[in-house]
């Protein structure tokens, strides 16, 4: 059977997958914070069979702009050199997919921690699994006008209810593993960044 290297460096998770027809073969997960591009590729490694697989499926944010290049770029380099396909996802939809896992049957809010003190924030369905509202990126006052939901899941949930002044915070980082989880769909997007938000650096005028 076809199997899918999953990585996710998206967030301040590092976390490999190998998935073979829906079934979680093996992972290593570990709450990093920074640091990706060290520990990576030694988590691939230790995967089963050095992690070779048919396929890669990589996380393309939003999260960090260094750990979205660092999966990626990663992800990218093996598909060349194994000459596989490789296809994206996004944190968001990783993180929903495992909230509606845990029996979460209403709209949910997701809301990550992103730059300069705002929140990534999506809007999602959980069944089916499937966005509700685009990505934005705002501050915790007005993500919390953004996102309605009882239910919010990641790692900017506690500052976003804590915003909104009630609802439930699901503290959460998008996990390799819960790939196996997403809709088609949600697990065949192009290989390209999803920042979220316009880069810091901007280039100087010619």
């Amino acid at each position: 059977m076809p199997r899918t290297l999953v990585i996710d460096t998206a967030t301040a998770a590092c976390s490999v997958a190998l998935i073979v027809d829906g079934a979680l073969i093996a992972e290593e997960h570990a709450e990093v914070g920074r640091g990706h591009a060290e520990r990576l590729m030694p988590m691939i490694a230790a995967l089963p069979d050095g992690g070779r697989a048919d396929a890669i499926l990589v996380d393309c944010g939003p999260g960090s702009f260094t750990g979205v290049r660092v999966g990626l770029a990663a992800a990218r380099a093996l598909g060349l050199g194994w000459g596989i396909s490789v296809h994206g996802y996004s944190s968001t939809a990783a993180i929903a997919a495992a909230a509606a896992r845990h029996g979460v049957g209403e709209p949910i809010g997701i809301a990550l921690i992103g730059g300069h003190g705002e929140l990534f924030v999506q809007r999602y369905a959980t069944r089916p699994v499937a966005p509700l509202s685009g990505l934005a990126s705002l501050v915790p006052g007005e993500a919390a006008q953004f996102i309605p939901d009882v239910h919010v899941f990641g790692s900017g949930a506690p500052q976003l209810i804590a915003a909104r002044g009630g609802g439930n915070a699901h503290a959460a980082l998008p996990r390799a593993a819960d790939a196996r989880l997403l809709p088609p769909a949600l697990a065949a997007l192009p290989p390209s960044p999803i920042y979220g938000r316009d880069a810091d650096a901007k280039a100087m005028p010619v």
